[in-house]
């Protein structure tokens, strides 16, 4: 399994997306929409709920409550690489 760098910082982005900073400086592109089809983050189609998007606790992961989070290894495989400009 390769080795999944942890989260430093996250920011919301229009159309439920996030820009995802990783402790190797990278940042990826995460699109949300794809998990909104899931019940268990449905409150993520709020975008009031959505912008309360924090980095848990030693960047394992990205939480908006107890409930609903994704991984550092869901967001590290599923983002897109964002190219700075």
């Amino acid at each position: 399994m390769e080795q999944v760098p942890r989260i430093r910082s996250v920011k919301p982005l229009p159309n439920k997306h996030l820009e995802i900073e990783f402790e190797n400086g990278e940042h990826k592109d995460y699109d949300c929409n794809p998990i909104l089809k899931r019940p268990e983050f449905f409150l993520l189609k709020d975008d009031g709920f959505f912008k309360c998007a924090r980095v848990d606790s030693g960047g394992y992961g990205i939480s908006w409550n107890d409930d609903i989070d994704i991984s550092e290894y869901e967001a590290w495989t599923q983002g897109v690489e964002m190219v700075s400009q």
